[in-house]
């Protein structure tokens, strides 16, 4: 089974029927046979999304599926930080975040390729260590 990481908007995207990016998001996860890695940095913005779009208890569900194992949370190293550093330096013009950089450091460290985002403007722009280029899903 393939490990994807999973960036903020998908995680919102399943909490939000209404989301536009809702029924593609469901479908990918309907078929795909992956398992999720969700950067802990990721947890507490889709956390805060959650909440204050949603409400509380369905911030409190979201932190629950992660409690119950639905989505393996991944911290970040000392070597990761550095990293993250590097690629937010990197792409400063591009305004490239913490969470998102910090996303490419593990991707870079566990070799991941895959990201399941709804952002496809900053992962479509980096140039990660370990690949060519990320590939986006759904």
């Amino acid at each position: 089974m393939r490990a994807i990481l999973v960036d903020t908007g998908p995680l919102y995207a399943m909490a939000d029927q209404d989301d536009g990016w809702h029924d593609r998001v469901r479908t990918f996860l309907d078929t795909a046979r992956i398992r999720m890695i969700v950067p802990l940095t990721v947890l507490p913005e889709a956390a805060y999304l959650i909440g204050t779009h949603l409400g509380a208890a369905a911030e409190l569900a979201f932190i629950r599926s992660v409690e119950r194992g639905e989505v393996k949370a991944e911290g970040l190293k000392r070597d990761d930080v550095t990293r993250t550093i590097e690629v937010m330096e990197t792409y400063l013009d591009a305004n490239l975040g913490f969470v998102d950089a910090s996303l490419v450091a593990i991707a870079e460290r566990l070799k991941i390729r895959d990201i399941l985002t709804t952002d496809r403007r900053d992962f479509a722009l980096v140039r990660p260590r370990h690949c060519a280029a990320f590939t986006l899903l759904p």
